[in-house]
């Protein structure tokens, strides 16, 4: 990697936020780990555009669906890729971020964290990363 790739990470799980913050951080990524959906639409208008935005669904304040519609709406970040990692695994919530504009939607119960990592790249790749 010639290029040092920036994930934002949006997760109200401390615990997560710091294991994924030492995951990226361990394949070269610059990590913002953000715990608070509110912080993070700040640091995005605030012209912060990470090459990918990492979001979790189930959230206090507001859920990571209506920040995905935020950054879309705004057109925040327009360049980043965008990708939900939750539990909630309904069809309609796949359906519902991908009609959003998400990039990518993983499942954290079915995937273990390197897992996640190399999806999350693989994803990224596609989208030009």
């Amino acid at each position: 990697m010639d290029k040092k790739y920036s994930i934002l990470i949006l997760d109200d799980d401390k615990m997560l936020l710091d294991m994924y913050s030492i995951k990226f951080s361990k394949i070269g990524l610059s990590v913002n780990a953000i715990p608070n959906s509110l912080q993070a639409l700040k640091l995005l208008r605030d012209g912060l555009s990470p090459d990918i935005i990492m979001i979790d669904i189930v959230m206090p304040t507001m859920d990571g669906l209506q920040v995905l519609e935020t950054i879309r709406k705004e057109k925040l970040a327009v360049n980043s890729t965008i990708i939900m990692l939750t539990n909630q695994s309904q069809s309609a919530d796949i359906e519902r971020a991908k009609l959003l504009g998400a990039d990518g939607y993983i499942v954290k119960a079915t995937t273990i964290p390197s897992e996640v990592v190399s999806e999350v790249m693989d994803i990224a790749k596609k989208h030009g990363l």
